[in-house]
C-alpha cells in the first residue's frame, strides 16, 4: 500500500497521559513510541519532540474533550487529523495504549483516516454558547415541572388553567403565594392579558391547602429560575456578539420557513459558514445523521434507521421542520404530506429536516436567500402521474370517469 506521509505521528489521548508514536519512512527509517502528560508544559514538550522528528502530519482520536487542548497546542505547527473512534477501531484482543498509537500512525501514513470536521476557533466558541444555552433552557423546564409538582401537592390546579405557569399571570400568583396570600379571589385577580377571561376557573383552581413547606419549596425553585433566566440573558448577549461578524449569513437562513433567529444561530454554530469543508450537501446531511445508514448484505437492506450523530443540530432541525410543515403554501409541507402517507410522520419529518439542511448548505455556500418551490411542485413535476392518482381515487369512490381517463 502506498505511503502518503513519510513522517507522521499517531497520538492515543487520555485524560492524564498521551502515548505518541512517530513513524518515519524517509531516511533514517525508524519508529519511536513515547508517553507524555497532559499539562501545558508536557504538551509543549510533545510538540518539540514531534518537531525534532520533522513530523508533518499528526492524527489523534476524538476522546471526549481531552483532545481539544492537544489540538490547540499542535495546530499551529502540524497538519492535524481528528479521527472518529468508530472508524479506526483496532483488531479486538490487541488493544493497548502503545498498539493504539502505532495503529493510528500506520493508518495516517497510508491515508486511511478520514478527518472529522473541526470548526474554526470562533465557531467553536459560538457552539459552546449555543449548547450551554440549550442546557440552561432545559434546566428552566425541569424547575418548572418541579414547581408544578409542588402546586399539585398543595392541590393548586394552576397548570390546568394556565398554559405557562411561569408566564406573567402565573408568576404574579406564585409570588403572591410565596408572600403568604391564600385567598383564591385575590390570587385570581392577579391574572393579566387573556388569562382574565378565566377568572372563575382560576378562583376554583387556586383553592387548595398551602403550607409553609410549600411556600419554601416554591421560593427556592423560583430563585433558581430567576438566576437561570439572568444567565440566559447574558448568554443571548454573548451569542449576539459572537454572531456579529457573520450576521449577514445567519440572516439568510431565517428566510427559510420554520427557521427562527435562534435556530439559525444553532445551525451556524454547528456547521459554520464555510461549506467548502463538506464536498457536497449529501456529506453534510450524512454528518448530521439525517440520512439512512448503509446496512446492506446479500442484496438486502437490513436497517434504514438514521445514525446516532449530530445530536445538537439534529434536534434543532427537527423542531424547525415541525414549524415549517405548518406553512400550507410551502414545498416542505408538500414533501411532508407526500412521505407521511407512505412512511409515517417520523420518517417524513426527518426527510424535511434533511431538505432544510440541504437548502442551508447551498444558501451558505452561495450567499443566496431561500427560494421556495411551492406546494404544487410535485404536481408540476409529473402532471400525468397526479392525474392518474386522482382518477384512481375517484374510481375507488365509485365515480365513473371514462372520458377523463380517455383524455389522459
Amino acid at each position: 500500500m502506498q505511503v502518503l506521509y513519510t513522517r507522521c505521528a499517531g497520538l492515543d489521548v487520555h485524560k492524564d497521559t498521551i502515548v505518541a508514536c512517530v513513524r518515519c519512512v524517509s531516511p533514517p527509517m525508524h519508529q519511536e513510541v513515547r508517553s507524555f502528560g497532559t499539562t501545558t508544559a508536557q504538551l509543549l514538550e510533545l510538540a518539540d519532540w514531534l518537531a525534532e522528528h520533522d513530523c508533518t502530519h499528526v492524527a489523534m482520536e476524538a476522546t471526549g474533550v481531552y483532545w481539544k487542548p492537544v489540538w490547540h497546542v499542535l495546530e499551529a505547527e502540524f497538519e492535524l487529523v481528528l479521527a472518529n473512534a468508530a472508524h479506526i477501531r483496532n483488531v479486538p484482543g490487541r488493544k493497548t495504549d502503545v498498539n493504539d498509537a502505532m495503529w493510528i500512525a500506520d493508518l495516517l501514513a497510508h491515508g486511511l483516516i478520514r478527518s472529522s470536521f473541526v470548526p474554526p476557533q470562533a465557531i467553536q466558541q459560538l457552539r459552546d454558547l449555543t449548547r450551554t444555552r440549550k442546557q440552561l433552557v432545559r434546566e428552566v423546564s425541569q424547575h418548572s415541572l418541579r414547581i408544578q409538582k409542588v402546586l399539585e401537592d398543595a392541590n393548586l390546579k394552576l397548570a390546568s388553567v394556565l398554559s405557562d405557569v411561569l408566564g406573567k399571570s402565573g408568576r404574579a400568583m406564585l409570588d403572591a403565594i410565596v408572600a403568604g396570600e391564600t385567598d383564591p379571589t385575590r390570587l385570581a385577580a392577579l391574572a393579566q392579558g387573556t388569562a382574565r377571561k378565566k377568572t372563575a376557573e382560576l378562583r376554583e383552581a387556586l383553592r387548595g391547602r398551602i403550607t409553609e413547606h410549600h411556600r419554601t419549596m416554591l421560593r427556592l425553585h423560583l430563585q433558581v429560575v430567576d438566576a437561570l433566566q439572568r444567565t440566559l440573558a447574558e448568554l443571548d448577549a454573548a451569542v449576539g456578539k459572537a454572531l456579529a461578524p457573520i450576521q449577514q449569513r445567519t440572516r439568510l437562513l431565517t428566510t427559510m420557513p420554520g427557521v427562527s433567529d435562534l435556530t439559525a444561530s444553532v445551525v451556524v454554530a454547528e456547521i459554520g459558514v464555510d461549506m467548502s469543508r463538506f464536498p457536497t450537501a449529501g456529506h453534510l446531511v450524512s454528518w448530521a445523521g439525517l440520512c439512512p445508514r448503509s446496512d446492506e448484505s446479500a442484496g438486502k437492506r437490513r436497517s434504514t434507521r438514521v445514525r446516532k450523530s449530530g445530536t445538537w443540530i439534529k434536534t434543532s432541525l427537527v423542531t424547525a421542520a415541525w414549524a415549517a410543515v405548518r406553512v400550507k403554501t410551502s414545498y416542505l409541507r408538500a414533501q411532508f404530506l407526500r412521505i407521511k402517507a407512505r412512511r409515517g410522520a417520523k420518517k417524513a419529518i426527518l426527510a424535511v429536516a434533511a431538505s432544510m439542511l440541504t437548502a442551508a448548505f447551498h444558501m451558505l455556500r452561495d450567499g443566496t436567500e431561500y427560494n421556495d418551490l411551492g406546494s404544487e411542485h410535485f404536481d408540476r413535476q409529473d402532471k400525468s402521474k397526479t392525474i392518474r392518482r386522482l382518477l384512481k381515487r375517484l374510481q375507488d369512490l365509485g365515480c365513473d370517469v371514462p372520458e377523463l381517463a380517455h383524455a389522459t
